[in-house]
């Protein structure tokens, strides 16, 4: 057959269903071989967008998502999309063109190393450079893409190499199990907790896994110990739980972290330092059994002081069936945080403040979505307030990045979290500013007739970045800017446009749109003062209870 041909035999076999991209002329052959596939093409309108889509596929179906792009710029355009994927664990396999790698017709024209180019920022890069080459190659690069840490890969199939003939067939795919956790480490991790005198449990996001979930369900109704989470591990276990003390949106000086600093001990599940810290450690101070797929990595403010390496599942249910509970622990304080900061997140969530303030646009947001719909966010200040204020019911719920943190990917993430989930609700959040990044696969979005929201929170300017500004006295100067008319921007794709004119107009807003089939947009000026009131001022001048 036909090499072209092999190559999508052997993502079929992958169990490859959906691929994003914009190809180009280099594609030609791979994608006349797609097209008599099983496999759907979605045509996006920018490269970085297909990656976007791709890595959340891959984020919440655990098999790599995959992307298409034709050599030179379209390659470039991945670069963004591979770093998201990289840094946030999500499996994702980039495919692209390249000019025939034999006999060369046209000098260098578009030509740069593009391997060498994603292998700073993939687990695995590869040209192919012939047709019996394909199957083994395709299976390591899934494999890698996949396996724990997962991440980004790279394939580039040159032209004259996609149309040679080859008798080669798909490899086998075999199961892999992961190691179990070392018993004597698991010991070690026991008689810590034997001692320790107020244990806190932390969530990451490599805890972000069904059979994790469920184990850490079990030891915190069995310990009752209190739990906390990172951005990234929202809802790994309900924030609804009467156990759950709050997410850790910032590194230091929140109200949680009033319980953490009262902690002699923290049980941390499926972080790494990539994600911005939840906590800072120092000398002499907490300390931390580190609990993931593969050993921490230490710097100034993360050296934990036992690691527990291998399949986390397994490790919390050695921990759970082992462990004793002791009278002498003490949980009191952090009842007492948890009222705390309940109450301080409750304040002004009602507010009728106009322009609507983030407290409020969360409050709405949560009430208007069901335990498993999904919230996809862009990134930008209104992420902080959705990380301590929204409560997540279920994993996957809450798709945020706080790895690379690029703006651009909120409307694309949405996206694709519909294509995997089409029984339930998606609203993409996005900041101005993020939203106008990618606003073009509004056209994808309408073409693939889904049924989707987006909420663009409009300050007229890169708040995030306004708020460091400010908080850091700096002059109020380059980071505004002017927005189109969104509903009139929405309404010549197709979609429909709204605008809050109103604070109570928000919720019927949302309501109508999730009830009416349809692409949604609904512009929401925002007003950001809020981050200078609670975010610096409140929590600078915060102390903890007695």
């Amino acid at each position: 057959m036909k090499a072209s041909d092999l190559f999508v035999e052997c993502l079929e076999n992958e169990g490859v269903e959906i691929i994003f991209g914009v190809p180009g002329e280099e594609n030609l052959d791979f994608l006349e071989s797609l097209a008599k596939s099983r496999i759907r093409l979605v045509l996006t309108r920018h490269e970085q967008s297909a990656g976007f889509m791709a890595a959340t596929v891959g984020r919440l179906t655990g098999v790599p998502g995959v992307c298409l792009a034709t050599l030179g710029p379209g390659a470039t355009n991945l670069f963004i999309a591979a770093a998201y994927a990289q840094l946030g664990a999500m499996p994702m396999c980039m495919i692209t063109g390249q000019k025939p790698v034999h006999a060369s017709k046209q000098g260098h024209f578009q030509i740069i190393d593009t391997v060498d180019m994603m292998r700073p920022i993939s687990k695995f890069t590869r040209q192919l450079v012939a047709g019996n080459r394909i199957p083994a190659t395709v299976r390591e690069a899934f494999k890698k893409a996949a396996e724990e840490r997962p991440g980004a890969v790279h394939l580039e199939l040159p032209e004259d190499v996609a149309r040679e003939t080859t008798t080669a067939r798909p490899m086998p795919i075999h199961p892999v199990r992961r190691p179990d956790a070392n018993v004597k480490a698991v010991d070690l991790a026991i008689a810590k907790l034997h001692r320790a005198k107020s244990p806190l449990l932390l969530i990451g996001a490599g805890a972000n896994r069904k059979r994790v979930s469920k184990m850490l369900l079990r030891f915190i109704e069995k310990f009752a110990i209190p739990f906390f989470n990172t951005q990234m591990g929202k809802g790994v276990v309900r924030e609804d739980h009467p156990l759950y003390l709050g997410t850790a949106a910032l590194s230091d000086q929140d109200y949680l972290h009033c319980a953490i600093e009262r902690s002699d001990l923290i049980i941390n599940v499926g972080h790494d330092v990539i994600e911005k810290p939840p906590f800072f450690m120092k000398p002499g101070g907490i300390e931390v059994i580190n609990i993931n797929f593969f050993p921490s990595e230490v710097d100034e403010i993360y050296f934990p002081q036992l690691d527990i390496v291998g399949d986390i599942a397994n490790a919390i249910w050695q921990i759970t069936e082992r462990l004793e509970e002791q009278a002498h622990w003490d949980f009191s304080y952090f009842r007492k945080v948890k009222e705390n900061v309940d109450a301080k997140l409750r304040e002004r969530a009602g507010a009728d403040a106009y322009p609507v303030i983030p407290q409020r646009v969360v409050t709405e947001v949560r009430n208007a979505l069901g335990d498993t719909d999904i919230v996809t966010l862009d990134n930008g200040i209104y992420k902080v307030w959705f990380a301590r204020n929204y409560r997540a019911l279920a994993g996957n719920t809450m798709l945020l990045d706080n790895a690379l943190a690029t703006m651009g990917a909120g409307l694309p993430s949405a996206i694709a979290a519909k294509i995997v989930h089409p029984d339930r609700r998606v609203l993409a959040v996005c900041g101005d500013g993020g939203f106008m990044m990618n606003s073009q696969e509004l056209e994808t979005a309408l073409r693939l007739e889904l049924d989707l929201t987006v909420l663009i929170l409009r300050d007229d300017a890169f708040g995030m970045i306004k708020w460091k500004q400010q908080s850091m006295q700096f002059a109020d100067y380059g980071l505004d800017f002017h927005n189109p008319d969104f509903v009139k921007y929405a309404q010549a794709y197709g979609a429909y446009g709204y605008r809050v004119e109103r604070t109570a107009e928000l919720r019927t807003l949302l309501a109508h749109s999730h009830a009416t089939p349809g692409v949604h947009v609904i512009d929401v000026p925002v007003d950001y003062t809020e981050n200078a009131r609670v975010l610096t001022r409140e929590l600078s001048e915060k102390s903890c209870i007695v």
